[in-house]
């Protein structure tokens, strides 16, 4: 399946990012058409399922269908193939956050460059309040 993507460089770690990425309570926080998460497992990992309720209210079910640790993360939701979530490390501090969409729901790419806007401060914050607490 063809896939295209929308990346962001910034300036935090990658594992600042990998974390925002995994951890479903801040979904809400970056992701603009996600209101709430119930993810079934303690963490995100390969086939890990659970709920998404969209910012419109509908609640749909998802699987994480492939999982690299501190690398890259790909779900289904309501079974359809949807968005890819990538970082990678560009040096001390800085990494470069991508998402991807199957082709036919590249549309999807302008709310996903939105999240990679959102995906930015949060990490810019989370940063900050790691470095705070050192």
């Amino acid at each position: 399946m063809r896939v295209c993507w929308v990346t962001r460089e910034i300036d935090a770690s990658a594992d600042i990012v990998w974390r925002l990425l995994v951890d479903t309570d801040v979904w809400p926080s970056w992701g603009p058409s996600v209101k709430a998460v119930t993810l079934d497992d303690d963490e995100l990992r390969l086939g890990s399922t659970g709920t998404v309720q969209t910012v419109v209210g509908l609640r749909l079910p998802f699987q994480i269908t492939a999982f690299d640790p501190g690398r890259s993360w790909s779900w289904s939701v309501a079974g359809i193939a949807a968005t890819d979530h990538r970082v990678e490390p560009l040096g001390v501090g800085r990494c470069r956050a991508a998402f991807g969409a199957p082709w036919l729901a590249s549309p999807y790419l302008v709310v996903c460059r939105r999240a990679l806007m959102r995906l930015d401060k949060l990490a810019l914050n989370t940063f900050r309040a790691d470095d705070a607490r050192r």
